[in-house]
């Protein structure tokens, strides 16, 4: 039986000090097309989804590791090498953090302190 969704996320937008420079970055990372980009706001185009960056004052970045479950999210991204998708993330402005909890995936912080995990793309089942 198929239920019909009440709704369909289309755009996830992240807080962080820097729209401009946020959206830079994860444009390089997931190839994704910046569509607006202003002091306050930026966007990206995605194939069925967008991803945006929204100001806000004196911004704090969650950290990592995080005990205290604060972070609230993060994102989950397929990759067929660690090592060299780690190595162009950072490359692109992400941080590397010491305390990593596994081999089969990283973590790593966006220029505005958010973390995402880069993870081998045959755990998902693709590559």
């Amino acid at each position: 039986m198929t239920k019909t969704p009440i709704a369909t996320l289309k755009m996830v937008t992240l807080d962080c000090p820097d729209p401009p420079s946020s959206a830079k970055f994860w444009s390089e990372l997931l190839g994704w097309s910046v569509v607006h980009s202003e002091r306050d706001y930026a966007m990206l185009q995605g194939p069925s989804s967008a991803l945006g960056f929204g100001r806000v004052e004196d911004y704090v970045a969650p950290v990592w590791p995080n005990t205290h479950g604060s972070k609230q999210y993060h994102f989950d991204l397929a990759v067929t090498d660690l090592d060299d998708a780690s190595k162009k993330a950072v490359d692109l402005g992400a941080s590397l953090p010491e305390d990593q909890p596994g081999e089969t995936w990283r973590v790593l912080l966006d220029p505005a302190g958010h973390p995402f995990c880069l993870t081998k793309a045959e755990n998902w089942g693709s590559s």
